[in-house]
C-alpha cells in the first residue's frame, strides 16, 4: 500500500478515534428559582398559622394521588412572615449546592437551565413593587452565576418556562436580556441550537419554548381520577395573547426544529424544552398530548434525547415511537429534572395506566416529593444519565437515586 494512503488511514482511524473518546458532562435542572416571600397569597386563600395545619394540607394533596399514606413524605416547611403563613421551603440553594458538590465529583463542562427560573411570575417590571434587578440578583445571580467556577468556558444554557412568561412579553424579554448579558448563562433567544465551545462536531443541543407552542394550540384542562383514569374536563386552557407566536420566526418553530435537527452534522442532538412529553404527576398530561401531536414525531426521527423540567419531580421514560414512519429504532429516551426548587407528588396509578394505555411507553423511574437534578454523561456511543436529589433536612448532599444509559440513536 502507498505510504500517502496508509498515512491517510491511520489519520482517519486516530481522528475517529479521538473522536470517541471525547467525554461531556452536563448539569441538568429546572424550575428552580422559588424565594417563598415573593409568593403572595390568593385572596380566596387563607395563611396556614400552625404546623399543624401544614401537615394537614400535605396529608390531603398525598391522598388526592394515592389511596393509602404509604409513602407519604411532606415538603419541608418554613414560617414566611411576609405572609403570616407557613409555606413549602425552596430548594433552590439546597439544589445548587448538590449540584456544585457532584459536578466537582464528577465534572460538569456545562449546563441546562430548564424553564420557571423566577417564581411565581418571572419578571414583572416592578409592577409588583419589587424590581426585577432584585429578582434577577437573587434567583439568577446568586445561586448560579458562579456555578461552574474553574472550569473554562463554563455556560448555562438557558430557556424560558410557563412562569417565567406571566406577566408580558416584555417582561419575559427583560429575563432574557438579562440572562444575554450575565457571563454565565446564554440565551440568544427564545429558541436556539448551539454547540457547546469544544464540542463541535460531538454535541448539538435546540432549545424550544413549548409554552409558547402551548399557547398557540389546543389543549384540554387536565381531570383525573385517583385510580390515573384521564377524564374529560369538558374544558379548555386559555393563555394570554402576549405568549402566543407572534412573528414569522415564531411561528415556523417546528419547521425550524425539523429541518435544523435534520440538517444537523453532529453525533449527539438533545433537544430540551420546558413542559413534558410524558411524566406522573398527574397535572401535565393534556399538555403532553397537545406537543406530542406538535413535535414528537420529529424527536423519534432525528432526536437523541428530550429533556424538560416543570412537572416538579424527577422522572425517566422512554418511548419506542410506535407509529411514527421512519422513526429510529432504540426507544427516545424522555427525561423530566423539574425539581430544582419545588415539590410534586407523582400519582403513581396514573404512570400506571399511562404505560397501559400507551403501548411503547416505559416509565423507568419516577420520584416526587423530593429536590433534585440530573447528570449526563456522554461518551462514545452512549450517554448515562444520573438522577440525583437531595435531602429534606435542606442540607444540599447530592444522592444518586438512578442511573441509566442509553445509546446514540442517530447515525450520522
Amino acid at each position: 500500500m502507498p505510504v500517502l494512503a496508509s498515512l491517510a488511514i491511520f489519520s482517519q482511524v486516530h481522528a475517529e478515534n479521538s473522536r470517541a473518546e471525547k467525554v461531556i458532562n452536563i448539569s441538568i435542572f429546572g424550575d428552580h428559582g422559588v424565594i417563598p416571600f415573593y409568593n403572595v397569597l390568593d385572596d380566596d386563600d387563607q395563611p396556614i398559622r400552625t404546623m399543624a395545619e401544614y401537615m394537614a394540607d400535605q396529608v390531603e394533596g398525598h391522598l388526592e394521588k394515592n389511596h393509602t399514606m404509604e409513602g407519604f413524605s411532606p415538603t419541608p416547611a418554613m414560617f414566611e412572615p411576609a405572609q403570616g403563613s407557613w409555606v413549602p421551603a425552596s430548594g433552590m440553594y439546597p439544589v445548587a449546592w448538590a449540584q456544585k458538590e457532584h459536578c466537582q465529583r464528577r465534572g460538569c463542562d456545562f449546563a441546562l437551565m430548564l424553564g420557571d427560573n423566577i417564581y411565581p411570575d418571572g419578571a414583572t417590571l416592578g409592577a409588583d413593587g419589587v424590581t426585577d434587578a432584585r429578582r434577577f440578583k437573587e434567583m439568577l445571580d446568586q445561586p448560579y452565576g458562579n456555578f461552574g467556577a474553574g472550569t473554562p468556558n463554563f455556560t448555562i444554557y438557558s430557556m424560558l418556562g410557563n412562569h417565567d412568561w406571566r406577566v408580558s412579553r416584555e417582561a419575559a424579554i427583560a429575563q432574557m436580556e438579562y440572562l444575554q448579558q450575565h457571563p454565565n448563562f446564554y440565551m440568544p433567544d427564545l429558541f436556539y441550537k448551539v454547540s457547546p465551545p469544544g464540542f463541535e462536531g460531538e454535541l448539538e443541543i435546540f432549545v424550544i419554548d413549548t409554552e409558547m407552542l402551548l399557547a398557540s394550540g389546543v389543549v384540554k384542562e387536565e381531570e383525573v381520577d385517583i385510580d390515573g383514569n384521564e377524564l374529560d374536563s369538558g374544558h379548555y386552557e386559555t393563555w394570554p395573547d402576549h405568549i402566543k407566536l407572534k412573528t414569522p420566526e415564531e411561528k415556523r418553530m417546528l419547521e425550524w426544529l425539523e429541518t435544523s435537527l435534520k440538517n444537523s452534522k453532529a453525533r449527539w442532538k438533545i433537544v430540551a424544552a420546558h413542559h413534558a412529553l410524558w411524566s406522573g404527576g398527574g397535572s401535565k398530561f393534556e399538555k403532553a398530548h397537545t406537543l406530542r401531536k406538535l413535535f414528537l414525531p420529529t424527536l423519534c426521527r432525528y432526536a437523541d434525547a428530550y429533556f424538560n423540567g416543570d412537572d416538579l419531580t424527577m422522572e425517566a421514560w422512554t418511548d419506542d415511537c410506535e407509529g411514527v414512519t421512519d422513526a429510529l429504532k432504540p426507544p427516545l429516551p424522555l427525561m423530566t429534572s423539574g425539581a430544582a426548587g419545588k415539590q410534586r407528588n407523582i400519582h403513581p396509578a396514573l404512570i400506571k395506566t399511562q404505560q397501559q394505555n400507551y403501548p411503547g411507553v416505559t416509565s423507568l423511574f419516577s420520584k416526587g416529593q423530593t429536590f433534585g437534578f440530573m447528570h449526563a454523561q456522554i461518551k462514545g456511543e452512549e450517554m448515562r444519565v444520573q438522577i440525583l436529589t437531595t435531602p429534606n433536612d435542606l442540607s444540599g448532599r447530592p444522592i444518586v437515586e438512578a442511573e441509566f444509559t442509553f445509546p446514540r440513536r442517530t447515525t450520522n
